[in-house]
């Protein structure tokens, strides 16, 4: 004769709900990080190697861009468990071209096994988000002016210092200059009208 299981009392299924939230911290599928929000710190990773995978991600993804647009590092941002690198595209991206700028860093990601997460098709200030296998949560978004943003987010890491990025930008290193000026520079296909 078989028991019958327990349905758990509606209290603690709300507790486990409420309890469930917090724990789904940095990192988690659910916030606007990627998986595996521990990934990183079962692997030993502190935050400057999370800071230096970043930067690869987003020199490879600029790279895939084609052609060049011209950027320069945004500000880094540390917060409990993790990093965020930021590139600026300084080249003007006319909003004819931005969904053309989407779409190759969305084929870049899909071609390198990235899951792309979500993608904001929003007239004025459209975005794609990805996420890698070890948790980093990567984007490309269009705000004020039309300008594009690149940012790498790491999942949870060990805590540890975190050094400037060291990739040089292919323009202006606008050194000490918060915020960056907003695109001026002209490009013959991204700043041309589509067609």
């Amino acid at each position: 004769m078989r028991r019958a299981k327990r349905a758990l009392p509606p209290v603690a299924v709300v507790l486990v709900l409420a309890l469930g939230v917090p724990l789904a911290g940095c990192g988690s599928e659910s916030g606007s990080r990627g998986d595996g929000a521990s990934a990183g710190k079962e692997k030993g990773v502190d935050m400057q190697e999370a800071a230096e995978q970043s930067d690869a991600m987003l020199d490879a993804v600029l790279k895939g861009i084609d052609p060049d647009v011209q950027w320069a590092h945004g500000p880094t941002t540390t917060r409990a468990c993790g990093v965020t690198r930021r590139r600026t595209v300084m080249t003007v991206v006319s909003p004819e071209r931005r969904q053309t700028f989407l779409d190759r860093a969305e084929t870049f990601w899909r071609k390198n096994d990235y899951r792309i997460k979500a993608v904001n098709k929003d007239e004025k200030f459209p975005a794609v988000y990805a996420v890698t296998k070890s948790g980093f949560g990567v984007s490309v978004s269009f705000r004020g002016k039309g300008q594009a943003f690149l940012e790498a987010d790491s999942p949870c890491v060990k805590e540890s210092k975190v050094a400037a990025p060291s990739a040089e930008p292919n323009g202006p290193a606008y050194e000490g200059v918060y915020p960056l000026p907003r695109p001026n520079v002209r490009s013959d296909f991204w700043s041309g009208s589509g067609g």
